[in-house]
């Protein structure tokens, strides 16, 4: 086992001083996906996965760790919330290298852990608290949090809703982490004159303010219709794991909206990092706030 973890710890090393992060996320982002795909294709799209079978999957399972490496500290039927305490190859690669595991796992690990989870339910959330992670605590904090897509798309109709009645073009967005929303707008191009003001780009800008962190990992942009690439370059940038839309770019244009044909998820395939697009959430209560 000693041998074991030396040689993951050199292997991180080596991949650490000779790639970049987003080239090692995607990798590891594959092997996840892969793994899931070869040993529990049965379960994707099937029955309803708590945050406690979640947790089971990711820690014990894939990770091979034990329930006291990881124990759970506090548990809902919507959240798990655990201490790592196992001995992590990432941790010792990072002391050994004089790098921040703030950085090196948020850029690693915390995109690629989501694309794990989703092969479950895209509606479970990995979160990782950055002040409570080794070796700037005794422990890393971190927690599967079930977020319902509908009740957070819901808040963004209301956003769009709030943009007609103001005299705008009708587009809503929030942006969440785990079980907090971080940010709510909607498109003010026209009562602000400035023609860069749609949802995604107001939602985002708050976020960024309210969490005082232009780094979005973990967060999911929720939007009533699918960003334009603009606006999907900018989710890119801010680092927000997942794009959550209702009303596609296609439907809207032949509603008469002038759209730019580019969808989300074809910035999101040509983007440098892991970024997950989903569309259809609520797509009837979406779609009738643009015929």
């Amino acid at each position: 086992m000693v041998n074991d973890f030396n040689r993951d710890v050199e292997r991180l090393v080596q991949r650490v001083t000779t790639q970049t992060y987003q080239a090692i996320e995607a990798d590891v982002a594959a092997k996840r996906i892969a793994w899931f795909d070869r040993v529990h294709a049965e379960r994707q799209g099937g029955t309803p996965v708590t945050p406690r079978q979640a947790y089971e999957l990711l820690l014990l399972e894939y990770l091979g760790l034990s329930e006291d490496e990881v124990p759970v500290m506090l548990e809902t039927d919507r959240k798990i919330v655990w201490r790592s305490y196992n001995p992590c190859p990432t941790l010792e690669a990072c002391i050994r290298l004089g790098l921040d595991t703030r950085e090196v796992c948020r850029a690693v690990y915390e995109r690629s852990t989501q694309a794990l989870l989703s092969r479950l339910d895209p509606q479970l959330r990995f979160v990782r608290s950055y002040d409570e992670i080794r070796p700037h605590a005794d422990y890393c904090e971190e927690a599967i949090v079930w977020v319902d897509f509908d009740q957070m798309m819901r808040c963004a109709v209301a956003e769009a809703r709030q943009s007609i009645s103001e005299g705008n073009k009708g587009y809503g967005a929030v942006v969440v982490r785990g079980d907090h929303v971080l940010a709510e707008g909607h498109d003010t191009a026209i009562t602000d004159g400035d023609p860069s003001l749609h949802a995604e780009f107001n939602a985002i800008r708050r976020a960024v303010r309210t969490s005082r962190d232009d780094s979005l990992y973990g967060a999911v942009l929720f939007s009533t219709c699918e960003p334009c690439p603009m606006c999907s370059s900018l989710a890119v940038w801010a680092n927000v794991t997942s794009i959550v839309y209702g009303a596609s770019i296609e439907e809207t244009a032949r509603a008469g909206r002038k759209r730019i044909r580019i969808g989300a998820n074809e910035v999101a395939d040509r983007s440098p990092g892991v970024i997950e697009v989903v569309g259809g959430v609520l797509p009837d209560e979406c779609c009738s706030l643009y015929i």
